[in-house]
């Protein structure tokens, strides 16, 4: 490989001097995850935990995976140990970068690898290794572009001083707050993305050290990508070489920058121009309403001998209006997770009532009271439905569509 290197994009911090191992054919070959695990100045632990994160691979983990240990310009000998470790276990590969920076080490390693599924972990292994499958699975399906280990959400299970509990927690609820994030837990390091998500990712984030990660989780959700959440067993390193103070005031830039620019994807990316309206969009929601404005006038005419004509309009349009909403869920942007909310029973509901007082009234004013045919009627019908239809995409894109928290699946 050339010592000069870049990932997608032309911005000048995205450039990268970079050495690999002796072995860089490993992170070509068949892979279904790439582990990066960025070091600086961890020689004196690194085999051990390298070793230890190999063999949990080796004997749990059931897909292809590397570990790829990047050394950010350690000044030990960091590198000599990772090259060692790169020569002589299988799955294990090394980069050398001359200058500090998790994101650095992130976007280096990541924007290179051929696997697709990219993940990164802390060489501490504060974070236990039983929660990887959960985290890769969803994306090696393709239910998720970016997971998360979190921390903070229910059935985390953590171990750390009362100080570094309320850092994390205050930073958290400021990210929540700030930048209107809808995830739990922005700085826990294990993560993962499906390598597309990644490289659309990377020339859009500006950050190389410990705000990176907010910075892509903030970018991931401005572009709709699927976000999922693992809770996470996680044990405290009290040897973590993060300045606190220092780490502290470059992320309240960070946020400060990312909420001064927070509607910049809109105009350049494709992915978030889908949260307006499209021609696309439309004529999905026409579509639906047009094969359910069907169903319900098939309905209708069955039921009217028998129960009569209000009675027959109450319940076909109560079974339309059902799987109408339920559809226009499904097809709706940034929902995942089930449909029979709370809200969205609400809002079916309300729906339901405005539609029946639409049809109700059609039917009172033109329907077989006033002389009215049955083409009359249903012409009337049909009327009332289109004018019920307006109503619901209006509702449903501005209230039941719009984005929403994220539970610990990655469920809205």
């Amino acid at each position: 490989m050339s010592p000069r290197a870049s990932v997608p994009g032309d911005k000048p911090h995205m450039e990268f001097a970079a050495t690999f191992s002796v072995r860089p054919e490993a992170r070509k070959a068949p892979l279904d995850v790439e582990i990066v695990v960025p070091v600086y100045n961890e020689a004196e632990h690194l085999e051990a935990r390298i070793g230890e994160l190999r063999r949990f691979l080796d004997d749990s983990f059931p897909f292809r995976s590397l570990v790829t240990v990047v050394d950010n310009g350690s000044t030990d000998a960091t590198f000599a140990v990772a090259s060692r470790l790169a020569a002589q276990v299988p799955g294990v590969a090394a980069l050398h970068l001359n200058r500090k920076g998790r994101g650095h080490a992130l976007r280096s390693a990541w924007s290179t690898s051929t696997a697709p599924v990219v993940a990164y972990m802390d060489v501490d292994l504060s974070t236990s290794l039983t929660a990887l499958l959960p985290l890769v699975s969803p994306l090696l399906s393709g239910h998720r572009d970016v997971a998360i280990g979190t921390r903070l959400a229910k059935g985390a299970r953590v171990v750390r001083g009362p100080k570094r509990e309320l850092i994390s927690r205050a930073y958290n609820r400021l990210v929540r707050v700030a930048l209107r994030g809808r995830f739990s837990d922005a700085q826990c390091g294990f993560k993962a993305l499906r390598r597309e998500a990644a490289l659309e990712l990377l020339p859009l984030i500006e950050d190389d050290a410990w705000f990176f990660d907010t910075e892509l989780l903030i970018t991931a959700q401005r572009l709709g990508m699927r976000i999922s959440e693992t809770p996470v067993d996680w044990v405290d390193d009290p040897d973590s070489r993060v300045r606190v103070v220092r780490t502290a005031v470059d992320d309240l830039r960070g946020i400060w920058r990312l909420a001064r620019h927070s509607s910049r994807l809109a105009a350049t990316s494709p992915r978030a121009s889908r949260q307006q309206v499209t021609s696309e969009q439309l004529l999905r929601f026409a579509g639906v309403g047009a094969i359910s404005t069907m169903a319900y006038l098939v309905l209708f005419v069955s039921w009217r001998p028998l129960v009569g004509s209000l009675n027959a309009n109450a319940v076909s349009l109560a079974i339309c209006t059902l799987c109408n909403t339920a559809v226009h869920r499904e097809l709706a942007q940034n929902l995942h997770g089930p449909a029979l909310t709370p809200r969205f029973l609400s809002v079916s509901a309300g729906l339901f009532l405005v539609s029946l007082t639409m049809t109700t009234f059609g039917l009172l004013v033109g329907g077989p009271g006033a002389g009215s045919s049955l083409p009359v009627v249903l012409l009337v019908l049909t009327a009332a439905n289109g004018v019920a239809a307006i109503l619901r995409f209006a509702v449903l894109r501005a209230w039941i569509f719009r984005p929403r928290p994220l539970d610990v699946h990655g469920a809205p």
